[in-house]
């Protein structure tokens, strides 16, 4: 947008010299993004206000804004005027948005799941998602809806897919069906979940672990784990926290095996040109990580904390409403059941991995 709002400039203001044109483009751009970006902060608030209703409460904002924009981009189109705010919103939106989930989490809530907790959370997510990227490629579905499909089930659901799409750069369809994906497997998890602790005999510090460690969105896991009792609930939550903290470390390394991979394939000096164009380790993973630190070591005072929750929730509402925005359901359905296959296995086996350390644990 400011390389275009740059070749504009001067067209618009002759005449004028290139240090005016170049002073002028954020500002050409900005005012270009405006319509776009409030068209996006209207479905955000739209799904706010939906997951206010009696019945779809068990939906996240997140969820409700792409299904919402997606509806809107299918049934009458997403307008020309639009789309500069849409990349806005879906690109440094995003990543403010992932920033600012650092806030929510603490090295303290690391500490109160255990050793043996921490093994489980990082032992399900780390061979879950290099299950899922097995299975994916020997089913032959595309190796990037692959890694969004193991991202989504092995750590946090739709935030970590937006999150490690911003390094595999798959295409909006990706994105949406593997948000699909584990919306539609989670909330089977989180109905299923409580019938399959009384069965299974669970007290409620292993059935808050299993549903922390398997069960995908942080909503599910609480809808699931309080199922349980108080206790189940909130040692549930923290579990499921814990395993948000590892979004970081994936999506890094997710970022360094793609640049390897750029460099193998493109050669050493279009890898180069890429690494000066993008590095590998996104930086809002970075502030991501600090904010966790700041968190974790300076008492930020409760007020402050909810409203800073309900900020980045509605940051990241709007991110997956310009996703909506840009999705095509004909591409969606062009992709096949098999990536629906790949997820509903990836979740089972996660379900079935976790379940099988945490008896094993004793």
């Amino acid at each position: 947008m400011p390389t275009t709002a740059a070749a504009e400039g001067p067209a618009l203001c002759q005449p004028s010299t290139p240090s005016q044109a170049t002073a002028q483009s954020p500002f050409h751009a900005f005012t270009q993004a405006l319509p776009g970006i409030g068209l996006t902060v209207g479905i955000a608030g739209a799904a706010f206000l939906a997951h206010q209703v009696p019945g779809i409460s068990a939906l996240s904002p997140l969820i409700l804004a792409i299904v919402i924009g997606t509806a809107l981009h299918n049934i009458i189109g997403t307008p020309a005027w639009a789309k500069p705010g849409v990349k806005v919103s879906l690109r440094r939106v995003l990543r403010l948005g992932v920033i600012l989930l650092g806030l929510q989490l603490t090295a303290g809530q690391v500490v109160e799941v255990g050793p043996s907790g921490l093994l489980i959370i990082a032992a399900s997510l780390i061979v879950t998602f290099a299950f899922t990227t097995w299975l994916g490629h020997m089913m032959g579905v595309d190796r990037k809806l692959t890694q969004l499909i193991a991202a989504g089930t092995s750590i946090c659901g739709a935030s970590a897919v937006i999150a490690t799409n911003t390094v595999t750069q798959g295409e909006d369809e990706d994105v949406a069906y593997a948000i699909a994906c584990v919306t539609i497997f989670g909330s089977i998890a989180m109905i299923s979940y409580p019938l399959l602790s009384s069965l299974l005999q669970l007290n409620p510090h292993a059935f808050g672990l299993w549903a922390g460690a398997s069960i995908h969105e942080v909503a599910q896991v609480v809808a699931a784990a309080f199922q349980g009792g108080t206790a189940s609930g909130e040692f549930g939550t923290i579990a499921k926290l814990s395993r948000v903290m590892l979004l970081a470390p994936v999506v890094i390394t997710l970022g360094l095996i793609a640049a390897r991979q750029a460099a193998t394939t493109l050669g050493a000096s279009a890898s180069a040109e890429r690494r000066a164009g993008r590095p590998p380790i996104p930086w809002f993973v970075l502030g991501f990580i600090a904010l966790i630190g700041i968190n974790s070591f300076i008492a930020i005072p409760a007020d402050a904390k909810a409203w800073t929750a309900g900020t980045t929730t509605f940051l990241l509402s709007m991110s997956l409403a310009a996703m909506g925005l840009e999705t095509d359901i004909a591409k969606l359905r062009a992709k096949g059941a098999r990536p629906l296959i790949l997820g509903a296995t990836a979740s089972l086996f996660i379900a079935a991995f976790s379940l099988t350390l945490i008896l094993l644990a004793g």
